[in-house]
């Protein structure tokens, strides 16, 4: 290990000797605290920096070396970035949010499930029962032809034109039924 800073220097070039001793065995460690995840890791090792260039007492030269305090504020640092995610709900892409259908509140919903009904109402009890053992109880296609009675091709083939008869009667709605 090297020792602490010896000579009267400038923080800048305190830290600046720090990082050079110290930088890639620190961003090792991080990198593995954080997964492989390399941004993390390097801003991890930036916000390090930042806090021994705000106690500069921990470069003082009475103690053997730095490289301690740095994994030590450099773990806590990634322990308390981990929680801050995992405090907050996950993050999507743009992607998903545009695609979302957005229903902007109850009377919406309510009316959009009154659109629903009045269109499997159209539809042949036949396909609706296949509709309401398949998609509503979530039973598999075997399940729903034992209770059916019919065979498993037979629940497939009402399933599909059940569908597509509702994405007919129901234009706004065809991308959810899928």
């Amino acid at each position: 290990m090297t020792t602490a800073l010896t000579t009267p220097t400038t923080p800048e070039e305190d830290l600046a000797q720090v990082q050079r001793e110290h930088g890639g065995p620190l961003f090792s460690f991080l990198l593995r605290l954080c997964d492989g995840d390399r941004q993390r890791a390097e801003d991890l090792v930036q916000e390090t920096y930042v806090r021994a260039w705000q106690h500069p007492e921990a470069l003082d030269a009475r103690f053997e070396s730095v490289r301690p305090w740095l994994f030590t504020v450099g773990r806590r640092l990634a322990i308390d970035a981990r929680r801050a995610r995992l405090a907050r709900p996950a993050e999507v892409g743009d992607a998903v949010l545009e695609n979302a259908r957005v229903c902007a509140d109850h009377a919406e919903r309510s009316a959009a499930a009154l659109d629903v009904r009045e269109a499997v109402a159209t539809l042949s009890p036949e396909h609706r029962a296949v509709l309401l053992e398949v998609y509503f109880k979530g039973a598999s296609v075997a399940e729903a032809a034992r209770t059916l009675g019919i065979p498993p091709g037979t629940v497939k083939s009402r399933a599909y034109y059940a569908l597509r008869a509702l994405r007919r009667v129901l234009p706004g709605y065809a991308s959810d039924l899928r």
